[in-house]
């Protein structure tokens, strides 16, 4: 939009995000909100001194400056100084023949005191699949932090009207 600026901002070290990285999207300009009505703290979490709102969003920016929103900071995986996407994992799981749907949701290792990235999956109809076989097809398909530590398979991953995984409610489970 005219007037307005965008940065991706890396959530871990709160710099601009390198070229072709992930980022939260930070966004500035005469539109953007000033604040919350009597809400001085809900405020100052989301809109800076210098004016940039906190989306909340994860996005990457393509070579001719546009914007792509692909995930949720707070749904991100922290996983050994990483940053793990749901939504990224989700996609290559859904890839497979034999998987018709997943979710993926950080889950506390009370060893390394980490959270470690768990698949919900729901077979193809017909699959035998195992969660030995989700986990090697995951291996050679991510980066070593990215790998899914735990899978449970599901009958349908839980949504909201709109089409968005009720992640709250497979941390429930």
């Amino acid at each position: 939009m005219p007037n307005t600026e965008c940065r991706l901002i890396d959530p871990g070290t709160g710099e601009d995000a390198a070229p072709g990285e992930r980022g939260e999207l930070w966004i500035r300009g005469p539109q953007v909100m000033k604040g919350y009505l009597n809400n001085a703290e809900a405020t100052a979490n989301t809109v800076d001194p210098d004016g940039w709102l906190h989306t909340g969003d994860v996005a990457v920016v393509d070579d001719e400056g546009r914007y792509t929103v692909v995930d949720r900071v707070k749904e991100l995986i922290k996983y050994k100084g990483y940053q793990v996407a749901p939504a990224e994992l989700e996609a290559v799981l859904i890839g497979h023949d034999e998987i018709a749907d997943a979710a993926v949701i950080g889950v506390s290792d009370k060893e390394s005191g980490e959270e470690l990235p768990k698949a919900f999956v729901v077979r193809a109809p017909g699959s035998e699949l195992t969660e030995e076989a989700v986990m090697e097809y995951m291996a050679v398909k991510v980066a070593p932090h990215k790998k899914v530590r735990f899978v449970e398979f599901i009958d349908a991953v839980p949504k909201s009207a709109a089409g968005k995984i009720l992640r709250k409610d497979l941390k429930a489970r």
